[in-house]
Parts: C-alpha cells; sequence; structure tokens
C-alpha cells in the first residue's frame, strides 16, 4: 500500500513549506515539508517547492514501511494515509 495523493497533500499542509533550513519543535534541522536533515546530508537552500517534493516522497517510502510492518490490521487507504502521517511527524516508535 502506498499513501494517495490526498494523503500527500495532508502532510504538505500540516507541515507547511520552508524553502531555508529551520529548527523544528523537535529540536532538528529541517526544510521543505518537514524533511529532517542528516549530519551527512548536504542541501543548497533555498529548495524549490518541487525540490521539497522530491524529499517527501524519498521520505514517505519508509514511513509507509514502518506503517505497514506495525499495523497488522487491514486498513482503508485513508486510515493508512492518515497513519503514515502520524508517522511521518512522531516516528515509528511512537506508532508502535
Amino acid at each position: 500500500m502506498k499513501i494517495s495523493d490526498k494523503g500527500i497533500s495532508l502532510i504538505k499542509d500540516y507541515e507547511g513549506f520552508s524553502p531555508v533550513i529551520y529548527i523544528c519543535p523537535a529540536g532538528k534541522p529541517t526544510i521543505g515539508y518537514g524533511h529532517v536533515v542528516r549530519a551527512n546530508e548536504t542541501i543548497h537552500a533555498p529548495i524549490t517547492e518541487e525540490e521539497a517534493e522530491r524529499l517527501l516522497l524519498e521520505d514517505l517510502n519508509d514511513y509507509e514501511a514502518s506503517v505497514l510492518r506495525l499495523v497488522s490490521v487491514e486498513l482503508t487507504q485513508s486510515q493508512f494515509d492518515a497513519l503514515v502521517s502520524f508517522t511521518y511527524n512522531l516516528g515509528a516508535g511512537n506508532l508502535s
């Protein structure tokens, strides 16, 4: 199962867009639509919304996999989208 376009829009709306790196409430350097910048990652800011969406889509692969691994009941598309959004914001540990 993959997150739908509606689910991606939900995350984008919730996160908002930042073309520059900022420190999120969890104290992590973040850019775009909530992409956490890793220590070994180089990002040349400002970034475009298209670049931010690419980062988001790459990030979502891990969060989709976490939901699929941790949830053992059948989900509707809307439920899956909501759980991927939750996991994107709060992490797989909190989902588990």
